[in-house]
């Protein structure tokens, strides 16, 4: 009878922490079960084009959920916030930009200028980045560099900062989307395709020495999901948001997202972070940056023979549009 008792408390504990995610009716009147935020179709513009330059268009838009909250689309962003600045570049194609051939011009084209002060008495650490399609980083909670171009084309880029080790280094990163709310763009044939995200770095010291790599050390939470087809292959584990069993073929016009609230200090030193997910590595071509000379052309920062950073995300690089990532450096 012990045996017994002790197995049932084993099942009861799995099943209270993996929970599915379900509807049980029209998503007006939604019994989503899970801690997300459910909405339908596509969201209402609300800034045209961020970047007019842009292979895509990268606008702004808002929906709301079923629930009654509004929500930013794809993401909160900082992008014309001057006082966020920009990352300066390794490899930038727009006439605004500047595309090096190789990790050393890029890194010497920089000057002191370009140095975000986090500590007065730091030492200055240089982060190389490829983030698709757009990113946000903060040192100890202080804005460090911003992405020069939100969705693509593809560029890559520098952020230089002085601090104090250890620090705790917070990226938001944002799948961009063509069609607001539905979390997918035109491809081809197919007007609603699923794109995917992926972020990657590799941090050094003032002597050149590596101090940091993304790599399956890193956190990452999910705070927005889309295209999803059916509610029912949504799960939850824990702080998991999991969308693995969910189909990544194709969207549609009517859609699913499902939104959680960003906690508002998540870029702080101080959050506590410890029940976040453990990031997801993926390869260099599951990502699809071989043919990209904004990424090839600085392999040795990102694919280093001895300190090779690895593309981070959530567990799903295709549905999981808005992530948080987060790395203590010691």
């Amino acid at each position: 009878m012990a045996n017994s008792h002790f197995l049932r408390l084993i099942i009861l504990s799995f099943l209270t922490a993996f929970v599915a995610c379900s509807e049980t009716a029209t998503v007006t009147n939604s019994a989503y079960s899970c801690t997300g935020s459910v909405t339908q179709g596509a969201g209402t513009t609300t800034t045209a084009n961020l970047f007019p330059s842009g292979v895509r268009v990268a606008a702004l838009g808002t929906i709301t959920s079923t629930d009654g909250k509004t929500w930013a689309l794809p993401a909160d962003v900082n992008f014309t916030n001057s006082s966020f600045p920009f990352a300066s570049d390794l490899y930038n194609s727009y006439v605004s930009g500047h595309s090096y051939a190789n990790t050393a011009a890029a890194t010497a084209a920089l000057s002191s200028n370009n140095i975000v002060t986090v500590d007065a008495d730091g030492e200055v650490f240089t982060a190389y980045i490829f983030g698709d399609n757009y990113f946000e980083m903060y040192v100890n909670g202080i804005p460090v560099g911003k992405d020069s171009v939100p969705y693509t084309d593809f560029n890559s880029c520098i952020v230089r900062f002085k601090a104090k080790k250890p620090f705790t280094v917070a990226v938001k990163c944002v799948d961009w989307e063509e069609n607001l709310g539905l979390g997918t763009e035109k491809q081809g044939s197919s007007s609603n395709y699923i794109g995917d995200g992926g972020f990657v770095m590799h941090i050094k010291n003032a002597s050149g020495s590596t101090v940091g790599i993304t790599d399956n050390s890193w956190r990452a939470q999910t705070y927005y999901i889309a295209p999803i087809s059916d509610l029912a292959c949504l799960s939850e584990s824990g702080d998991a948001r999991l969308s693995s069993n969910c189909t990544t073929s194709a969207g549609a016009s009517n859609s699913y997202g499902i939104h959680w609230a960003i906690p508002t200090n998540w870029f702080s030193s101080t959050f506590d972070d410890a029940n976040w997910p453990i990031a997801t590595t993926f390869s260099n071509g599951t990502v699809g940056v071989d043919n990209k000379s904004s990424y090839t052309n600085f392999t040795d920062v990102f694919d280093n023979a001895s300190k090779d950073a690895a593309f981070i995300w959530s567990s799903n690089l295709k549905l999981d549009n808005l992530v948080l990532l987060r790395k203590k450096i010691e």
